[in-house]
């Protein structure tokens, strides 16, 4: 989740960011091309780390290369999933090589990834035999055929590796790792295709061109520049060094996903002294009672214990919130920042071989590192990235300055020992006693009027009246991998399908990655619709990691996690309202990584409006809604610490950017040195000797975030400006702000990645981006002035 920049201190200096600087930045991005080929379409959306919280919003189980899935089914009518081309490779009992409609989740185990990839990768490697010799430089003989190819095998790969990231198993791990080599070969087969190549060139060049869509133009574009950084135009040798490093690049990702959730399961610690864990909120006993239960303790109860303690984020930051006991929270917060970094889960020589390949990778493509690679695709370049991130920290130093010593006055006004020093373990604790004190807000206290139920039919409402959509219930339609999954229909205005998705809330920390992600099942397609009149309707999925129900109680959620579903929607409206016909650039796809957070972003500010938030905020047994009294104090809190907040996440992106474009592997200064050097510009409080974050950073080592964490801040300056076109259309005003969500709807949620993000803002916004709304946001805007 996303923090915004405030100051509380009205004396400190602010670096202003002016109209004029963003525009200049904006105007001097380089037009990048889109991703389409096989290895570099745009992945799953993954929520940044929650800078309060040390929370980590993880991706899915993926590797570098696989792209988000072209197909599958959403309409029974027209949309299924046909394998009636493969009938030389079908096989009677696996599912991954049968016709669907929906993937089929609930009966897809770790044997049929063998079998059913093995035969599927030799049709397709038939078919790209047969599109080579035959290819012609004309869009339906060259994207359109292309296009089915690559679907077949991103659906099906696509639900082995999602399953993965929510019902792990060593049997699924290791199916998986025998076959990723001979997938990525193929998908490496593709990417450096000579013939697909000079055909997408040829279209480039030919009188037909100006006859092609805006969107057709860019997937020819994108298509011709991913082919280069594939690795197409290196000789011979060159290529087959470049490709033992992409294959490496790939297990090497996913051993360190792997690391990190083998880590956060190894920890437990159990406890049987209910004064050790005093301070905890019910909820919190309750989680570490039914943890203990699942592991063998079937006596457990929340109020006898005993209780299991774990580093899954419900768990860990119930501790660091809540426990009075500042040993605990020591023990918890040092095994948390020293995950994954020691004996055989250790990914310190992981990340070092990962930054050598990458450097090595540049180095062949011609590039000077891998941060130039990683902004070729991108609305920034390396330079502009660090101007922003510079300008931000330095508009926020003052405020974390300030943060901390509010800490130290308050803590030693309450008789807390460590008063003069406060150190890691100690700031999210007494954060949360400030707040409690400075607005009478108890985090824990509000998650009664916070159920998920409701929460959800809050939020299906607000996109009702924003996009005109109806949100129905549709279980039973599609098969789930738990019993928890909800599916979903989306329905126009006409009562017409266009969309469906999955939801899985809850966190099950023995099989599933840890954090937050929306990823994409299948897109639109005009190409993959059955009778070539309509369109394929595309699916997504939402995964989060909140706290299940306890007993008789429905999950009760944080104010936090309540963003956090709101964040992960945004994403998966823009996937599920696109009404872009061709599928590589499609919802999702195709949109500049650093523009792709303005929906998720841009949805986080409805749970601030005052008529949203208490449409979803009625306590779960009374029917209460919020106080009033409560709505405003949750107002003048969203500014608390934000100083410290978006220090936390300028820190992410700049040690990001630090080893990808200035590390030397191998050199004077290590990976640890590098985020010690940039911690002293962006933490007040320097990370212990031993902390070793970077072992867990899978943004960057294991998701699609390498040079590339800067792009929540970036876009941060879009989804503010964003909202405040209904803030000028007038937030009471419900004729208006349907108006408005008219215009967000056919801009930025129905383009794709057909057109530019830059010419998409401009034609919801009617100007180019400006900074003023998120200053203003974030209590900046009079300080600077």
């Amino acid at each position: 989740m996303i923090r915004k920049i405030t100051s509380i201190a009205p004396s400190i200096v602010i670096v202003v960011i002016t109209m004029a600087t963003i525009i200049s930045l904006v105007r001097s991005f380089p037009r990048p091309l889109l991703c389409s080929s096989p290895k570099h379409l745009l992945k799953s959306r993954i929520c940044p780390l929650y800078p309060p919280s040390f929370f980590l919003c993880l991706p899915p189980s993926r590797t570098n290369h696989r792209p988000p899935p072209l197909s599958a089914a959403a309409d029974r009518r027209r949309t299924s999933f046909s394998t009636a081309a493969m009938s030389s490779v079908t096989s009677n009992d696996n599912p991954l090589l049968k016709d669907f409609q929906f993937p089929p989740f609930d009966s897809i185990d770790a044997s049929h990834v063998r079998p059913g990839m093995r035969a599927l990768l030799k049709k397709l490697d038939s078919d790209l035999v047969e599109l080579e010799k035959n290819v012609e430089p004309t869009w339906p003989k060259l994207a359109e055929p292309l296009e089915k190819m690559m679907d077949r095998l991103t659906v099906v790969w696509g639900a082995v590796n999602h399953l993965k990231s929510v019902k792990d198993t060593a049997e699924l791990r290791s199916a998986i790792e025998e076959i990723q080599p001979e997938k990525v070969e193929f998908d490496l087969k593709l990417g450096q295709s000579k013939p697909i190549y000079n055909a997408f060139k040829a279209i480039r060049e030919s009188p037909g061109w100006e006859g092609l869509s805006d969107a057709q133009k860019r997937i020819v574009e994108s298509s011709i520049k991913e082919a280069v950084l594939s690795g197409v135009s290196l000789d011979d040798s060159k290529r087959e060094e470049f490709n033992k490093i992409q294959q490496e690049l790939t297990k090497l990702s996913r051993k360190f996903e792997e690391n990190v959730l083998d880590a956060t399961k190894k920890f437990e610690k159990l406890i049987t002294d209910k004064k050790e864990i005093e301070g905890l909120p019910a909820t919190a006993l309750g989680l570490a009672a039914q943890t203990a239960s699942s592991k063998g303790h079937e006596n457990a109860t929340a109020e006898n214990g005993p209780w299991m303690i774990t580093l899954d984020a419900p768990s860990f930051m119930s501790v660091m919130q809540h426990a009075k006991n500042r040993a605990l929270r020591e023990e918890i917060y040092r095994a948390y920042v020293t995950r994954a970094s020691s004996g055989e889960l250790d990914n310190t020589q992981v990340i070092e071989q990962i930054l050598k390949l990458r450097l090595e990778k540049a180095k062949l493509l011609g590039y000077n590192n891998y941060a130039e690679v990683s902004m070729a695709t991108k609305m920034a370049t390396v330079s502009k990235a660090e101007e922003l991130l510079e300008k931000l920290r330095s508009a926020s130093w003052n405020a974390a300055v300030q943060d901390m010593e509010d800490l130290r006055q308050f803590s030693k006004s309450q008789g807390a020992p460590e008063a003069d020093d406060l150190t890691h373990w100690d700031t999210t604790f007494w954060s949360e006693r400030l707040r409690e004190s400075k607005y009478e807000i108890n985090e824990e206290e509000l998650r009664p009027y916070f159920s998920l139920p409701k929460v959800m039919d809050g939020l299906f409402n607000l996109v009702k009246m924003l996009f005109g959509i109806d949100v129905e219930p549709a279980d039973g339609l599609a098969p789930v991998w738990n019993a928890d999954v909800r599916f979903y229909r989306i329905k126009d205005s006409t009562g017409k399908p266009i969309s469906y998705f999955y939801f899985d809330p809850y966190s099950r920390p023995a099989e599933k990655r840890g954090g937050a992600w929306m990823d994409e099942v299948v897109a639109r397609s005009r190409v993959l619709s059955d009778d070539r009149t309509s369109v394929r309707l595309p699916i997504a999925h939402m995964v989060c990691n909140q706290m299940p129900p306890v007993g008789e109680k429905p999950s009760l959620m944080t104010f936090r996690e309540v963003e956090t579903v709101f964040h992960e929607f945004g994403h998966a409206l823009q996937h599920m309202l696109t009404k872009q016909d061709e599928g590589l650039v499609a919802g999702i796809r195709g949109i500049e990584w650093d523009a792709v957070e303005l929906p998720s972003q841009f949805m986080e500010n409805w749970c601030y409006h005052r008529d949203t938030l208490m449409s979803i905020a009625k306590h779960y047994e009374t029917g209460e809604c919020l106080p009033e009294a409560i709505y405003q104090k949750l107002l003048a809190a969203r500014t608390f610490r934000a100083g410290s907040l978006s220090l936390r996440q300028l820190k992410f992106a700049t040690v990001d950017l630090e080893l990808h474009s200035k590390y030397v592997p191998g050199g004077s200064e290590s990976i640890y040195d590098v985020d010690r050097r940039v911690s002293k510009k962006t933490q007040v409080i320097l990370p212990l000797p031993e902390d070793r974050f970077l072992c867990s950073f899978s943004h960057i080592f294991a998701g699609g975030y390498a040079a590339g964490y800067y792009s929540y801040k970036w876009a941060e300056v879009l989804s503010a400006d964003a909202f405040s076109a209904f803030e000028d259309a007038g937030l009471n005003d419900d004729k208006a702000v349907r108006e408005t969500g008219h215009r967000f709807r056919e801009t930025i949620l129905a383009l794709g990645g057909g057109k530019d993000p830059l010419t998409v803002f401009v034609e919801f916004r009617g100007r180019e981006p400006s900074p003023e709304p998120l200053l203003r946001h974030n209590g900046l805007l009079q300080t600077a002035a």
